[in-house]
């Protein structure tokens, strides 16, 4: 066992993806606390297919997938929490209309243009084998700015994410943190989307942040362990696809949520 997982760590696609994977992990994990606290968990869904679309139109016109997904995304998270803060459209509403509309133009821009390749495939459901050199300096690059301006900014977001009225009477600007959340969101779902896919990326949001608070009460402890959790089921997801061949997205998927299932157990007699 130990000798084949030498082996694999050998490979260079396996490390960059586990690079990547591990630091997505902790980007989507720490900012997960903060959205399903703030009950903005289905953001992350929203945009994974608002990054679907934008890989559609991007393969199919020949441009850079993740370099035009960047600002289509954040752009798309802005306008998802402006549209949730206004009183005549509720935010379920929102993400709905937005990731919704975005699925269907991918989709009809991928029947256009001659059907699901493989390269479209793998950015849908993630590939250890996708990752190429470009990708993993942009991943490195922007997962390191999501996690500087986490740091940074961390009291302020958390004052925000528990008490946004009391936060705006201290002076803190609330909408402009909120829309630094989703700003930082929607980087780390495209970042994510070469390894855990498009469509299972929102599942790193929301659940190491669920499994954390079954265990943790504290802001700071359930944040931290959500990085834990996240970057241990990470690097064990991609290993397990290594080993039996499965979807690198959908492995970590799984080994998630067994982990919050046993978190629900542990609770019971905690």
């Amino acid at each position: 066992m130990i000798d084949m997982l030498l082996r694999y760590l050998s490979y260079g696609f396996v490390r960059n993806a586990l690079i990547v994977g591990c630091l997505v992990a902790l980007c989507s994990s720490v900012l997960g606390v903060s959205l399903v606290l703030r009950r903005y968990s289905m953001i992350g869904d929203g945009l994974s297919h608002v990054a679907f679309g934008a890989i559609a139109v991007a393969t199919v016109a020949g441009m850079a997938p993740l370099a035009f997904s960047v600002p289509v995304v954040v752009l798309s998270a802005i306008l998802l929490l402006r549209i949730s803060d206004s009183s005549r459209i509720s935010g379920d509403s929102a993400i709905a209309m937005i990731s919704s509309g975005a699925l269907a133009l991918g989709v009809c821009v991928i029947s256009v243009s001659g059907g699901v390749n493989s390269d479209i495939s793998s950015y849908m459901f993630g590939s250890i084998n996708a990752m190429s050199r470009s990708d993993v300096i942009l991943a490195i690059s922007l997962s390191a700015a999501v996690l500087i301006i986490y740091l940074l900014f961390f009291n302020r977001i958390f004052a925000v994410t528990f008490d946004e009225s009391f936060s705006g009477a201290t002076g803190i600007k609330t909408k402009a943190y909120k829309m630094l959340i989703a700003t930082v969101s929607g980087l780390t779902v495209v970042v994510g989307m070469r390894v855990m896919g498009a469509l299972l990326i929102s599942a790193l949001i929301i659940f190491p942040a669920l499994t954390s608070m079954r265990l943790f009460k504290s802001f700071r402890a359930v944040v931290l362990s959500s990085a834990v959790i996240s970057v241990l089921c990470s690097f064990g997801g991609i290993m397990a696809a290594c080993f039996f061949d499965l979807p690198t997205g959908a492995a970590i998927v799984v080994l998630n949520g067994i982990l919050f299932l046993l978190s629900l157990a542990v609770s019971r007699f905690v």
